[in-house]
């Protein structure tokens, strides 16, 4: 019988580590249990003992239980790496994140972070521009990017959608984007919209002398995405966006290497994300699927908000952050693993969902400038209209720049004005 837990293990270079939260379920005997038949389960177990299991390989592959805090439900599981194909993110899932989750022996089970070996994180690229490579990219340097997602979501017909892009460009935004369902509908062509929209761009860069960004979301099959991506590499685009969850792992991680050498950026929308992380018992948490996007190499990643509408507290928010943009990251023994980086470049975090220019006092406080901050409603949603909206955004976040507070500053900006007077509470 083979032996999992073992507390005295310390952890080296060769373990994939992940942490988990667990409840056991009526039918576990204990808490040291239920760790064990994940512990097993993920790896080299089953149900019982069988006669095709080795000493050897028990002793060179079992993972080892070394950490177990009973009353917070947190356990710790290092995993040789050589249970896993390194440059496979879908194939290390089905092991720390598969069978598990329906067993028996648990009633909630939630991965809460994984840490790498070295030798993992030099198979991967990260993400090619990061937040450096963006600020070159756009000249936007001493303030947050600022962006609008185009509404109605779906609905518009693509001079409609090229239109309501070009009225936040010329307010003042620096980046507009497709909503995650909008691909190639019936009412809106992926690639007449794209020959629309990137017409009006061209005008308004021309116009302001700012660079403007378009995001289309070419979220498909994996060839059609890299047929749609060279379709907007061939407009001029420097910007594609990917619902990253309901395309895949495997899907990404092909996508990213495709792109290697061309020059574009990957905005990646998280869309359906919440079916794995909003239950905090169950599932995976965002900060996990995070790490594995930066490790793939999205550019810009939707996190949360802390304000707005989306679901997201403050402490997760400023732990995804965290770990995007820093190069070493701190064990803190609940929610997040220690993890090195190396040649991995920073993910910009995006905070996008339910705000309006009275958020962006707050959100800069919070979450500071090195972040896009979206505004979809908040921008379109001006009684003024679309213009007046992504004016109003952009007063807004260089009245905090400046050191003004809103209110001063909408004394001589009518279009803050009218957005403080519809949204302030």
């Amino acid at each position: 019988m083979v032996d999992y837990i073992d507390l005295d293990y310390i952890p080296d270079d060769n373990d994939l580590i992940v942490m988990y939260y667990v409840e056991k379920s009526e039918d576990c005997k204990d808490f040291q249990n239920a760790c064990t038949e994940i512990a097993k389960e993920s790896s080299i177990g089953t149900w019982t003992d069988i006669v095709t299991m080795s000493a050897e390989i028990a002793n060179r592959l079992k993972p080892s239980i070394f950490y177990i805090d009973e009353p917070n439900g947190i356990t710790k599981i290092a995993y040789n790496k050589d249970l896993f194909e390194l440059n496979n993110i879908s194939q290390i899932l089905s092991a720390i994140a598969g069978n598990i989750y329906g067993m028996k022996a648990l009633d909630n089970l939630r991965l809460l972070d994984i840490t790498f070996p070295k030798d993992f994180i030099d198979m991967y690229k990260g993400p090619k521009f990061g937040t450096e490579g963006i600020r070159q990219l756009t000249k936007v340097r001493k303030r947050p990017l600022l962006g609008t997602i185009v509404k109605p979501k779906v609905g518009l017909n693509e001079i409609e959608h090229a239109n309501v892009c070009g009225e936040a460009w010329l307010g003042g935004l620096d980046i507009v984007k497709d909503d995650e369902n909008l691909t190639s509908m019936v009412f809106n062509k992926f690639k007449k919209r794209i020959e629309e929209t990137f017409k009006v761009r061209n005008k308004i860069e021309e116009k302001t002398g700012e660079k403007k960004i378009y995001m289309p979301n070419i979220t498909a099959p994996i060839e059609l995405m890299k047929k749609r991506a060279n379709f907007v590499i061939d407009y001029g685009g420097e910007y594609i966006m990917v619902d990253i969850i309901t395309v895949g792992y495997s899907a990404l991680q092909e996508l990213r290497t495709y792109l290697d050498n061309k020059n574009i950026v990957i905005h990646a929308h998280r869309a359906m994300h919440a079916a794995l992380t909003r239950n905090k018992k169950h599932g995976m948490t965002m900060l996990s699927i995070a790490k594995l996007m930066r490790l793939i190499g999205m550019d810009q990643l939707h996190t949360g908000t802390i304000v707005g509408k989306m679901e997201g507290d403050k402490q997760e928010v400023l732990e995804i952050n965290e770990m995007l943009t820093k190069n070493s990251i701190e064990d803190n023994n609940l929610t997040m693993l220690s993890q090195e980086w190396d040649h991995i470049k920073p993910t910009l975090p995006v905070a996008s969902g339910g705000l309006s220019p009275l958020h962006i006092p707050k959100l800069i406080d919070l979450l500071g400038i090195d972040m896009v901050y979206q505004f979809g409603g908040g921008c379109h949603g001006h009684p003024n209209g679309t213009l007046a909206g992504a004016s109003a955004i952009r007063q807004a976040v260089n009245a905090i720049i400046d050191g003004f507070t809103l209110e001063e500053r909408a004394k001589t900006n009518s279009e803050l004005k009218a957005a403080l007077k519809k949204w302030k509470k």
